[in-house]
């Protein structure tokens, strides 16, 4: 088996990385057919995702998004692919809230 780890850091807030969880949560399960549940709590959000071969959580909290996976024998050939693919998705949706308002002079 072959493990990812992913750890992406943001100032969005609880509420804003919640949505952002939510989006790609829906984003792996048309894209990759994966199975998502979402545990929301109070400091932090847990996102349950699985399909053969793969299974891992994704941690959401104010300041922070952590992905840990294991992917099976056969995807595990793929991993930095696969790392790659899931890096692009997450950093995609992190990309507009990132950028912050001009000030108007």
């Amino acid at each position: 088996m072959a493990d990812l780890h992913i750890l992406r850091e943001h100032t969005l807030g609880h509420a804003a990385a919640r949505k952002i969880a939510i989006q790609w949560a829906e984003q792996v399960e048309s894209e990759f057919d994966m199975r998502c549940t979402i545990e929301e709590g109070k400091f932090e959000d847990m996102v349950r995702f699985e399909r053969t071969g793969v299974h891992g959580t994704l941690h959401v909290t104010k300041d922070r998004f952590e992905l840990d996976a294991k992917l099976g024998f056969l995807l595990g050939a793929f991993k930095h692919r696969i790392e790659a693919e899931i890096v692009k998705n997450l950093d995609s949706l992190l990309a507009p809230a990132k950028k912050a308002p001009r000030k108007k002079s």
